[in-house]
C-alpha cells in the first residue's frame, strides 16, 4: 500500500529543504517528495511539519536485567510517541552488553519486540568495570554501533587510552560518561547554594569538566574520535568549543531538562529532578543554549532512564539518577529553544535528526527519495499536559508532571510503517 502525506511543510536538514510538499511512501521506502502527490492511504498533515523521523543515540531501555523498569518493546513505543524512529541503547544491563552475544541477545528482542530500530552500544570494559577492554572487532561484528561504560567513566586513563585506541581501529566511537568519581563521595545533586541550603551532599561541575578535558587530550593521543554525553555544564561547554577550536574530532550532546530546569527544581520535584550529570545553575543553563546555538553542542539525546515508582519514592540521596525523557523531548525543544528565539525550527529538526545520526553513522536523518520510510509528523502549535500516566514508557520519573507544552507528534512512521498516530 502507498502513503501520501500530504499537506505538511517538509523539514529535511539534509537537504535543506523547508516548504510546503508532499511525501509519498511506497513499501518501506519514499517513493517521492513532490507537490500534489496522490496514494492509497493519505495522512493529512495540514498544520503539521513533516521531517525524518527523529534520532536519539542515548536511551536506557533496562534489557535485559531491569525490566521493571522498562524493556525493549515498551522503551520503542515510547520512543514512537515522541517521534523517534532510532534509537540507541547503552549497555549498563545485567548483566551488561559487553560480548558478541549480548548483542545478538539484543538485537533478536529488537527485532521481535520493537516498533522502530533500535542500536545497540555495547561496553568498553568487560563488565564494565574499567580494567580489561572488551573485544570491539566483535562487538561491531554482532551489531554494535558504538561503546561506552555509560552510567560510569573509566577511571585508568592508560585503559581509557587503549580503548580508543582499538574502537578508532575498528570503526566504533566512544560514548564518554565523562565524571572523575574521585571528587562524588556520596553527592546526589549540584554542588552549590541549593546544595548547602537543603543540607545534600553536592556534585561539584569539576566532575564533569575534569573528565571532559581529560578524555578528549587522550583521544587526541590516540588519534581517536570521542563523543561527550550529556553535557551540563558552562565549563563542559567550554572545554568543547576549545577543542572544537583545534580542530580535533570531539562531538558532544546534551539533554532537553539541562536548558529546561536549574537546580531550584529539586525542592518541587524531589527525586523526579535527580539526575546525573545534576541539574546545574542559571550560568549553565544560558551555556548550554549558547553551545546549541553556534554548533559547539551538536546534536540531542533524552538519556531517558525509567525507574520504578518504588525506587524514586524515597528520600531525594536514596533515589537513583535518571528521569524519562522520550515522550517530551520534542516540546522541550520548542518551548525552551525555538519559542525563546535560541534555535530555529530547522535547527531544532537537526539537532534531533540528520546530526546524531551523522555521528555514529546510522541510516537515518534525512528524507530522501528511494531511502527509508522514517518519518515523524509533528504540530509545533499544539498545546497539551503532560500525564505520566499515559506514557508508553513504563518510567513515570519525570519532573515535567503537570506542566503545559507546546509541540506535539501527531503520526511516526517507521520502515513505511505508521507505529503511532494520536
Amino acid at each position: 500500500m502507498s502513503i501520501v502525506v500530504k499537506n505538511g511543510r517538509v523539514i529535511d536538514p539534509a537537504s535543506e529543504t523547508s516548504a510546503k510538499l508532499d511525501v509519498l511512501i511506497e513499501g518501506d521506502r519514499i517513493g517521492r517528495i513532490a507537490e500534489n502527490l496522490q496514494g492509497e492511504e493519505t495522512i493529512d498533515a495540514t498544520g503539521c511539519v513533516v521531517c525524518p523521523g527523529f534520532v536519539d543515540i542515548h536511551v536506557h531501555f533496562r534489557e535485559p536485567g531491569f525490566e521493571s523498569k522498562e524493556n525493549i518493546a515498551t522503551g520503542s513505543r515510547a520512543a514512537a510517541h515522541g517521534g523517534f524512529t532510532s534509537v540507541v541503547t547503552m549497555p549498563n544491563t545485567n548483566p551488561p552488553i559487553d560480548n558478541g552475544g549480548m548483542v545478538e541477545l539484543h538485537n533478536r528482542s529488537a527485532r521481535e519486540t520493537a516498533c522502530i530500530k533500535v542500536w545497540p552500544a555495547a561496553a568498553a570494559t568487560k563488565g564494565r568495570e574499567g580494567a580489561e577492554m572488551t573485544e570491539m572487532a566483535d562487538l561491531k561484528s554482532a551489531g554494535a554501533v558504538a561503546i561506552t561504560d555509560d552510567g560510569s567513566d573509566i577511571p585508568s586513563s592508560w585503559v581509557m587510552r587503549r580503548v580508543l585506541e582499538y574502537a578508532n581501529m575498528v570503526g566504533l566511537t566512544y560514548l564518554s560518561h565523562a565524571e572523575d568519581h574521585t571528587l562524588m563521595e556520596d553527592g546526589a545533586m549540584n554542588e552549590g547554594f541549593n546544595s548547602t541550603r537543603l543540607g545534600l551532599p553536592g556534585m561539584p561541575k569539576a566532575m564533569e569538566e575534569i573528565a571532559i578535558d581529560r578524555v578528549i587530550r587522550l583521544a587526541e593521543l590516540a588519534g581517536a574520535r570521542v563523543h561527550i554525553c550529556h553535557v551540563s555544564s558552562e565549563g563542559g561547554v567550554d572545554i568543547v568549543r576549545r577543542a572544537k577550536g583545534r580542530g580535533l574530532p570531539v562531538t558532544c550532546e546534551t539533554a532537553p531538562h539541562y536548558w529546561t530546569l536549574t537546580d531550584d527544581a529539586i525542592e518541587r520535584f524531589g527525586p523526579n529532578a535527580k539526575m546525573n550529570p545534576p541539574l546545574r545553575e542559571f550560568g549553565d543553563v544560558q551555556a548550554i543554549k549558547a553551545g546549541l546555538a553556534d554548533g559547539t553542542i551538536d546534536c540531542i539525546a533524552t538519556d531517558h532512564a525509567p525507574h520504578t515508582v518504588t525506587e524514586k519514592n524515597v528520600e531525594f540521596q536514596l533515589a537513583p539518577f535518571g528521569i524519562i525523557g522520550l515522550e517530551t523531548s520534542l516540546a522541550l525543544g520548542i518551548m525552551g529553544l525555538v519559542k525563546q528565539g535560541v534555535v530555529t525550527l530547522e535547527r531544532l529538526v537537526d539537532l534531533m535528526t540528520r546530526r546524531p545520526a551523522r555521528i555514529l553513522g546510522l541510516p537515518a536523518g534525512e528524507l530522501r527519495e528511494g531511502g527509508p520510510a522514517d518519518i515523524a509528523v509533528f504540530d509545533p502549535a499544539a498545546e497539551w499536559t503532560v500525564e505520566p500516566d499515559a506514557f508508553a514508557s513504563k518510567g513515570r520519573n519525570t519532573p515535567f508532571a503537570g506542566m503545559h507544552l507546546r509541540g506535539l507528534v501527531k503520526t511516526t512512521i517507521c520502515d513505511g510503517v505508521i507505529v503511532y498516530q494520536a
